[in-house]
């Protein structure tokens, strides 16, 4: 039997998982928080740790091990298997994971974006299962895309493509990216408090939206409920998703996009406004084609990202 590693690092929390080769589900996990604070030594060193553990608990040898998949927040360089000081990993300033876990384990090691890396988990195990052609869209705290091209993960020239909430959707609007009217600015957690503050600041009508409290959360619970004003601006949101969907349907002409996060709790708010837009700008021929789902893996996704990382990496070496 041989197995994939992976490693899911988050600010928050981090989780080391154990996967059968031919199996479409976690064997076995370890999970800490991170505890940033600590410093990115101790934190690989309980990573690298959890992993020594995981594979003596389940009396594997490192060498019945294809591959150990990292899955993490850029920026980081794929290739190199460099970690280029995330914003939620403040003193992860160029450092060699890869290496350092393929020193330490004997397991050669590959690290993705977390978007990249949610991509392949969704493609393999998820939503976009049998898919050549699928996007894969965060639409959690921000809005960035994972690339799956012709049967397999497309990351661009220096590994920055998918950067999706980039793109302008507007003259102004919620900023994201330092850019007005961006997508991430639109379509996000921070885009649609935003949205929510600023369309409170000049409502004049009774809303159960906690004005002490506004997130994306609070809006769509009081949506949920009836409340008009919260109701207006998951469609605001719905309408600049729907855009954004439209130019990707149109320049990458894919078979499936599954969006995560906001849009797997939030969806039955955003969906009706999408459409309208996507049926007014989208080539009819390529809209047709595609499929628009949410993401299936829910909370497991980064246990799954990482696998799918490992899975990805051992298998692109045949």
């Amino acid at each position: 039997m041989k197995y994939y590693l992976g490693m899911d690092i988050g600010g928050t929390k981090c989780a080391v998982v154990l996967s059968e080769k031919n199996s479409k589900t976690i064997k076995d996990k370890i999970r800490f928080e991170t505890k940033v604070e600590r410093g990115y030594k101790t934190v690989i060193a309980e990573l690298i740790s959890s992993a020594e553990k995981l594979l003596e608990k389940n009396s594997i040898p490192a060498e019945d091990v294809l591959a150990c998949g990292v899955s993490c927040g850029g920026p980081l360089n794929s290739d190199t298997g460099v970690i280029m000081r995330p914003p939620n990993l403040p003193d992860w300033d160029n450092v060699p994971l890869a290496d350092m876990i393929t020193e330490s384990l004997g397991i050669p090691c590959k690290i993705r974006n977390d978007a990249d890396a949610c991509a392949l988990a969704e493609w393999q195990f998820g939503a976009g299962k049998g898919a050549k052609n699928m996007i894969f869209l965060t639409f959690g705290t921000g809005m960035g895309a994972g690339l799956i091209l012709d049967g397999k993960l497309y990351s661009g020239t220096c590994g920055t493509a998918g950067e999706v909430g980039h793109i302008r959707l507007d003259a102004d609007g919620p900023a994201a990216y330092g850019k007005a009217g961006s997508f991430e600015g639109f379509c996000s957690g921070a885009g649609i408090a935003a949205m929510g503050k600023k369309m409170l600041s000049i409502y004049n009508g009774i809303t159960s939206i906690p004005r002490d409290n506004v997130t994306a959360k609070t809006i769509a619970d009081a949506a949920i409920n009836g409340d008009k004003l919260a109701n207006a601006i998951y469609r605001r949101c719905g309408e600049k998703l729907g855009l954004g969907l439209s130019i990707l349907i149109d320049i990458l002409n894919p078979e499936k996009i599954v969006i995560g996060s906001i849009f797997q709790r939030s969806g039955h708010l955003l969906i009706e406004s999408m459409n309208e837009v996507i049926k007014k700008e989208a080539l009819a021929v390529s809209a047709e084609c595609c499929e628009i789902v949410p993401a299936m893996l829910g909370d497991e996704i980064g246990d799954y990202a990482a696998i799918g990382v490992a899975k990805d990496f051992a298998e692109g070496k045949k």
